[in-house]
């Protein structure tokens, strides 16, 4: 079957179109796909994966024209840097500068 194998650096990303058995999970797409020879920084112990948007498990079976997602670790928490943004924008509009 056919599925699609996504890893996404800040700047480029790479989609990568592969034939898989029909009874393939998603580490076997990630393995079958090279992926990891070119992006050696990917560890699938640390690394979250996903399909289509939604984290899985390494040991899930894959259904025909799924994209396997291979997600980067977060380099700052998505709430600490929205607490911050409020926090400048409080700062902002009452003219105080730091």
């Amino acid at each position: 079957m056919k599925i699609e194998v996504a890893y996404a650096l800040r700047h480029k990303q790479t989609l990568l179109n592969i034939e898989v058995d029909d009874n393939a999970s998603v580490e076997d797409a990630i393995q079958q796909s090279n992926i990891l020879k070119k992006y050696p920084e990917i560890n699938l112990k640390k690394n979250k994966v996903g399909i289509f948007g939604k984290i899985t498990s390494l040991d899930v079976k894959l259904r025909e024209k799924d994209r396997v997602e291979i997600y980067r670790p977060l380099i700052a928490d998505p709430k600490e840097v929205r607490k911050q943004r409020a926090a400048e924008g409080k700062i902002m509009r009452s003219g105080k500068k730091s």
